[in-house]
């Protein structure tokens, strides 16, 4: 099984609820279950972290990688103008980082600082956006795997 943290930032919590009009109707709990079962389809193995809080997050991500997690799927929501404590930790560690809005931010106007530590960034596709980075993730490890044993 491939070890992933999902990180959701800040807000993320309140989704189905807050602006739906914007991020749709599915609640963080029925994402978690539909993220869930389409890792354990594709052999992956999720921790879920929701946070409002920075500080948070990136004690979660180093005690992630002291754990043996081998990638990071990251929503920074709220953090992506500010999260530049964040794109710090994620840039200084091994496991592969891939970032995932369910809004288009570049129509939106927004820029992500934690992006520049990822090796991509999905945006656009509502809640796809996360499979679409949970299947990229897969494959990134799958990569690393592979370097290590040859």
């Amino acid at each position: 099984m491939k070890r992933i943290l999902v990180l959701q930032g800040a807000n993320m919590s309140a989704l189905g609820k807050r602006e739906p009009e914007i991020y749709g109707m599915t609640t963080a709990a029925e994402l978690d279950a539909l993220m869930h079962k389409h890792a354990e389809e594709r052999g992956l193995k999720l921790e879920i972290f929701y946070t409002h809080h920075e500080g948070d997050a990136i004690s979660r991500v180093y005690q992630a990688v002291e754990d043996g997690i081998e990638g990071v799927l990251i929503n920074p929501a709220g953090f992506l103008h500010a999260g530049f404590a964040l794109r710090d930790c994620l840039h200084g560690i091994r496991p592969p980082v891939v970032e995932v809005h369910m809004t288009n931010i570049d129509k939106r106007g927004r820029r992500s600082v934690t992006a520049e530590a990822a090796q991509g960034v999905i945006t656009g596709f509502g809640i796809r956006s996360y499979l679409h980075g949970l299947n990229v993730l897969g494959e990134l490890i799958d990569d690393r795997r592979a370097s290590v044993a040859t």
